[in-house]
């Protein structure tokens, strides 16, 4: 049963004034203003053009992208007076990043056709446009770090951290891309449909695409932080706003509760399940579970 009208207008205008609140807050505080205007204006201007008039999702995942890769050229044209090669990497890895998870998601929702998730709010034009405006938060606050180094001159000389940093950024883009593909091709299997993948980086985590999400963001900051070692400049601590912010989103929102509610729900009465949840880690890789005993 869908809620009134009433309560999902209510929704829309919290949601709304929520994320603008965030855009002007970050924006604000950290000089990051027209970065964070350009982000909600690109999802305004998706969600005028087709999201509405369509009352369609398909293109939320692809103006995402589309949104990360407009806040990170922005920035790569402010006035530096020169680029550094973490400058330069921190933008290559987002771009790399965007373009992959970007094309994967249009992928998976071009071949399912819908996403379930939206069901809720394209009833009310107010709670659809929420969406839009958190997708606008969610890449200015991801980006945090991407945009803090690249909008100001950074000197200071490649340190351990940084090299850090490099190692641990590209291990995560490898899991989550491994995480990805293995869990799109299981379920491309129609074979697979009424089943729960427990093979490849899975067997390892429950969650191993949200691991790698989290630390590469953690990367990201960890460059920030190396700059700031150097420089001094403390807003450059305000990139650690995007790991924090990816870990509460994806741990406690909008990606593992509701990941775990669903297989609950499926699965929750099957004993190869629940011996599954029982002996896998959570989020950070580990040794695989031991075949559960036939009785």
């Amino acid at each position: 049963m869908s809620p009134p009208l009433w309560r999902l207008y209510l929704r829309g205008a919290i949601s709304n004034s929520l994320g603008g609140a965030i855009l002007v807050g970050v924006g604000r505080s950290l000089g990051l203003s027209h970065h964070t205007l350009l982000a909600f204006s690109v999802q305004l201007a998706v969600f005028l053009v087709h999201g509405l008039p369509f009352r369609s999702e398909k293109f939320y995942d692809l103006s995402g992208s589309a949104t990360h890769f407009a806040v990170v050229a922005y920035a790569l044209c402010s006035p530096a007076r020169q680029r550094s090669p973490r400058q330069l990497l921190s933008a290559l890895f987002s771009l790399v990043w965007m373009v992959r998870l970007g094309t994967f998601l249009f992928l998976r929702i071009s071949r399912d056709g819908k996403d379930g998730r939206f069901d809720a709010f394209k009833p009310c034009w107010l709670t659809f446009l929420g969406a839009w405006t958190i997708q606008a938060c969610w890449v200015s606050l991801i980006q945090l770090p991407v945009l803090l180094l690249n909008t100001r001159d950074d000197a200071a000389p490649a340190g351990p951290l940084d090299a850090v940093a490099l190692a641990l950024w590209l291990a995560c883009f490898l899991l989550e891309a491994a995480a990805d593909n293995q869990k799109f091709t299981f379920r491309s299997d129609p074979a697979n449909k009424e089943r729960f993948i427990t093979t490849g980086v899975w067997a390892l985590s429950r969650h191993p695409n949200y691991c790698g999400e989290i630390g590469m963001w953690t990367a990201q900051a960890l460059a920030a932080t190396s700059a700031f070692l150097s420089t001094g400049d403390a807003q450059l601590l305000g990139a650690w706003g995007s790991p924090l912010f990816t870990a509460f989103l994806l741990l406690r929102v909008s990606g593992a509760p509701m990941v775990d509610r669903a297989g609950e729900k499926k699965w929750g009465s099957d004993p190869a399940y629940r011996h599954y949840v029982a002996n896998t880690n959570f989020l950070l890789p580990g040794r695989p579970a031991r075949p559960a005993k036939v009785e």
